[in-house]
């Protein structure tokens, strides 16, 4: 068994050749298939509302109320970008239920969403505090911790994406990890065909991609949501 990264495939362009990542095809598909799914439940919508508009109206009037319990009536321009983010953190893990590698299986998926947060809450640091109470914020409560508030400011970001990442690769290694061992013992006891192997690894698969994938994308944004309406908190004061 080889356990690998994302592959890449060479596209030859004007003559020069591209590697394009596989996590960057399924992230396109996956950008795609959500286009479709918000034109189709947002197609012609009316006064009163069918049932594929009603659903369009819960999620909406769900991540609504989320942003507003979480950050507060001040952050609710806020919603759009949570919504994208949860949607593209989940499809981008429930991919792997179709045979497609996970996109957050991908370290630089995460990592980008994470950088992403980590600039929007400075930015609302600095519009909350200005420069001078920005840069002030890195010696409270006292001068010598300076450097320890530094070093948890880049430690945010990571712990976020590793977080993520660490779930959704951890599942899919071992999911792999023990449909190769069924693999080998139904070959050890002879058998022709892998009858070891069926059951368990789609119990593994259902709760590694399904149930983490629902978690991990629930708590990646709500520690998203905590982040930047605590760098707004001030503001509101």
């Amino acid at each position: 068994m080889n356990v690998q990264g994302p592959h890449y495939f060479t596209v030859d362009i004007l003559g020069l050749e591209v590697k394009i990542s596989e996590t960057i095809v399924v992230g396109w598909i996956i950008i795609a298939f959500i286009t479709a799914l918000i034109l189709f439940l947002t197609h012609n919508m009316q006064k009163i509302p069918s049932k594929r508009q009603s659903i369009a109206e819960l999620i909406v009037t769900t991540v609504n109320k989320l942003v507003l319990d979480t950050m507060g009536k001040r952050n609710m321009a806020f919603a759009p970008y949570m919504a994208t983010l949860f949607m593209f953190s989940l499809f981008g893990s429930l991919v792997g239920l179709v045979g497609l590698r996970p996109m957050t299986a991908d370290y630089n998926t995460t990592l980008t969403w994470a950088l992403l947060t980590f600039f929007m809450v400075q930015a609302c640091n600095i519009k909350a505090n200005g420069i001078g109470g920005y840069l002030k914020g890195f010696t409270e409560p006292v001068v010598f911790m300076t450097p320890l508030n530094i070093v948890s400011l880049f430690v945010s970001p990571i712990s976020l994406s590793f977080r993520h990442f660490g779930n959704i690769a951890g599942g899919m290694v071992i999911t792999m990890l023990v449909y190769f061992a069924l693999t080998g013992l139904s070959t050890a006891l002879g058998l022709s065909v892998p009858l070891a192997t069926i059951g368990i690894p789609a119990v593994l698969s259902v709760y590694f991609d399904l149930f983490s994938a629902v978690m991990q994308a629930f708590i990646f944004v709500m520690l998203s949501m905590v982040y930047i309406g605590s760098a707004n908190e001030s503001e509101e004061e």
